[in-house]
């Protein structure tokens, strides 16, 4: 065959050869863009948390009242102040009940005066009643006689007797009279922090009967101490026990978790309506100094850490599939699916006691259509 239509003919088929491979690359599947995570070692944690927002609660905490209703006349206190232990709050108008003292003071007095009045008498006739008896045994007076002054000196000492207890009576309707006096003033049970005051002076203060909500007339708080009270769903109320470690984190400090201990785990499950059934937990931080100054009333949410384990093969929680399975991104450029054996894990990460090493890359964009095992992928952005 003549040379030049040997170069014709190659010519040819380079031509159809580029026309093949330009079919084949437009036509090829386009790879798809995927997140990958490298698998490494480190820690991971078993945790549960609230299912509604916790509170930070004071450890001692009154909402008191005054037992007696009645206008207020002293306002002692206001809101925000830091009182003491016995420190007068409120007091009611109470000048019925300071005139009854005062009659009681009186008849103290005056019955101490009647004691020594009837007990001098009783005396006198005792000594009377003696000398009638030796007269009596010298012949020198009747025996009526002896009895009469013997009967005199009875009957004194009696009334003598009568009025010591009047004395008595009287003391006791005194400290009636007090007691009836601090039914009108409140004092504080405890060092705290007025939260709130219900009620002005000249307004009439109404104490709380049974049954009925009155707002109280002080709120007091000690915020010397404090925790929080977090709801756990009843399912994962076995799991939790008090001396358990805890994260405990707050809305009004994002980004920050503080150490804690669970302290107290309710014996009883709440149900309110509309909501799912909860068991309260109170949980307290190891330092409380390390928020610093907090409200009560604060939201808070609990994490109780339940296991932990460090230096294990872990996987992010995002890239596994039902059944334990995740996707593999290979050097060959496909992804392939994998069987792996998992252990602890939490929102983050999942221990994987089987199945993948550390270096090896898996997919956590698994939303995304297209990613699924034997796919083309192109890692999207840096290796995470």
């Amino acid at each position: 065959m003549p040379p030049v239509i040997v170069r014709r003919l190659l010519v040819a088929l380079a031509v159809l050869m580029l026309i093949a491979a330009g079919l084949w690359w437009g036509g090829r599947p386009k790879p798809i863009p995927v997140v990958l995570k490298e698998i490494d070692r480190g820690k991971v944690e078993s945790s549960i948390a609230n299912t509604r927002a916790g509170t930070v609660e004071a450890c001692l905490r009154t909402k008191l009242s005054t037992i007696l209703g009645g206008r207020i006349e002293i306002m002692a206190v206001k809101e925000g102040d830091r009182v003491k232990k016995g420190q007068l709050l409120i007091k009611l108008w109470n000048d019925d009940q300071q005139a009854q003292s005062a009659l009681a003071q009186t008849q103290v007095e005056s019955a101490r005066k009647h004691v020594a009045e009837a007990c001098v008498l009783a005396d006198n006739a005792e000594r009377e009643a003696e000398r009638q008896a030796s007269l009596h045994a010298k012949g020198f007076v009747s025996g009526s006689a002896e009895e009469l002054a013997r009967a005199g000196a009875q009957s004194k000492r009696a009334a003598c007797d009568a009025a010591q207890a009047d004395v008595g009576q009287a003391q006791a309707k005194v400290a009636a009279t007090r007691v009836e006096l601090n039914r009108t003033v409140l004092y504080a049970p405890f060092a705290g922090t007025v939260a709130k005051i219900v009620g002005e002076v000249g307004e009439y203060s109404t104490p709380s009967p049974p049954g009925v909500p009155t707002p109280p007339a002080i709120d007091l708080i000690d915020d010397s101490c404090l925790y929080v009270s977090a709801p756990m769903d009843e399912v994962d109320a076995p799991k939790i026990q008090a001396g358990q470690a805890v994260r405990i984190s707050l809305d009004a400090l994002p980004k920050q978790s503080f150490a804690g201990k669970v302290t107290r785990v309710a014996p009883y499950v709440s149900a309110v309506e509309k909501q799912a059934r909860t068991v309260d937990i109170e949980a307290r931080f190891d330092h409380p100094e390390a928020p610093g100054k907090l409200l009560v009333g604060y939201s808070a949410d609990v994490e109780v850490v339940l296991a932990v384990r460090d230096n294990v093969v872990r996987v992010p929680t995002s890239a596994l599939q039902e059944g334990g399975r995740v996707l593999v991104a290979d050097a060959d450029g496909l992804l392939h699916e994998r069987k792996v054996k998992t252990g602890l894990a939490n929102w983050e990460y999942t221990e994987v006691t089987d199945g993948l090493a550390a270096g090896e890359r898996v997919v956590t964009s698994l939303e995304r259509e297209g990613v699924q095992a034997g796919a083309h992928f192109v890692a999207e952005g840096k290796l995470k």
